[in-house]
């Protein structure tokens, strides 16, 4: 005998409401004490209703989904496109992004499509998409400088917030890390162990998070009497901060602590100073950023500057949520402070 699948009466029974309160609360509609709410999303667990999301969507007329779109730089090519959505997929930090928003989303019933826009027609794919209804919004993690999607999507006045401050102004909302302050800490970490010959692995320097990281390490060390700090530009890969590495020893041979600005980087610096025979701290400190599964898994684990991603990306969810509902037109910012995590790099 087949079972009956649980309605909206079954969910007020259990939540002793009644039925037009759980309707309410199912199509998000906000006059709801959120005691009530609650009460009445755990009767939906324990029940194991599943709303109709075609019949809420004639209601709410919203598409109950959200973009979570990639935007990068690259052609056309398939093999490009390929290569770019596996480079994201491999990135550790993408996975914690995907938790945060994903961990937002699913108690009030919406779903994240992704969407990669590395290109310009992908992009215009993206505009079309949201313009069409196809999802509510769209949560925005632009890969390179001068990403054309954010402006694309102001200018449509589609409902968009970003991972990190554009660089070229824009009028959306964006949420990001306090970067400078960030590699603060890292420098005056190196500082307090005694490295004296410190050098830095950056990010790609068109990136706004690069450019702030590479300041605020360098306007900490001038503070502490270095005004010169060696500097080799990677690429956020682990390959590009062992070939960074590298660099540096070649010119710098007496380098004696090193701040990678991710952890990524961090990895691959580690790499190549266990090849040159370098004892990590012993011989150069090593410090990271983000916090990633990468820095436990590091040998030695890294010390590192923790960024809180996936509060970073649960708080982009819900100011697109309030951007949707109406409950917030004007941009804003919503910046996170770091902090350090200390383990056996550094």
């Amino acid at each position: 005998m087949t079972r009956r699948a649980p309605t909206l009466e079954d969910v007020a029974r259990e939540a002793g409401v009644s039925r037009a309160t759980v309707s309410r609360v199912v199509n998000g509609i906000r006059n709801v004490d959120p005691a009530i709410q609650e009460a009445v999303r755990e009767a939906i667990e324990r029940t194991g209703y599943a709303p109709n999301r075609a019949a809420r969507a004639l209601v709410t007329r919203r598409a109950e989904t959200i973009a979570l779109v990639v935007s990068g730089a690259g052609d056309d090519s398939e093999s490009e496109q390929n290569a770019f959505a596996s480079r994201v997929l491999a990135d550790p930090f993408f996975g914690r992004v995907v938790g945060g928003v994903v961990g937002f989303l699913r108690p009030r019933s919406m779903y994240p499509v992704l969407m990669f826009a590395e290109t310009d027609t992908a992009r215009r794919e993206v505009v079309a998409y949201l313009r069409q209804g196809r999802a509510d919004g769209a949560l925005v993690f632009s890969t390179h400088a001068g990403d054309p999607l954010p402006a694309a999507l102001a200018a449509e006045r589609l409902p968009c917030v970003l991972f990190a401050r554009p660089s070229t102004p824009v009028p959306v909302t964006y949420v990001d890390l306090a970067h400078r302050d960030g590699a603060r800490l890292a420098a005056e970490h190196l500082l307090a162990r005694g490295c004296r010959r410190v050098a830095t692995i950056t990010g790609p320097l068109d990136l706004p998070a690069a450019q702030d990281r590479l300041a605020g390490f360098r306007e900490t060390m001038e503070r502490h009497g270095h005004p010169y700090v060696p500097v080799a530009e990677g690429g956020f890969t682990a390959e590009s901060g062992a070939s960074a590495m590298a660099r540096l020893l070649t010119e710098h041979p007496g380098v004696d602590g090193v701040f990678a600005a991710n952890d990524l980087m961090a990895q691959g610096a580690c790499r190549t100073l266990r090849e040159r025979g370098r004892r990590i701290p012993q011989d150069v400190a090593v410090v990271g950023f983000d916090d990633s599964r990468v820095a436990a898994a590091c040998r030695p684990p890294l010390t590192t500057v923790r960024q809180p991603t996936e509060e970073m990306a649960a708080t982009m969810a819900r100011l697109l949520q309030e951007e949707i509902e109406g409950t917030r037109s004007d941009p804003t910012a919503v910046i996170f402070n770091p902090e350090l995590v200390v383990r056996e790099s550094a």
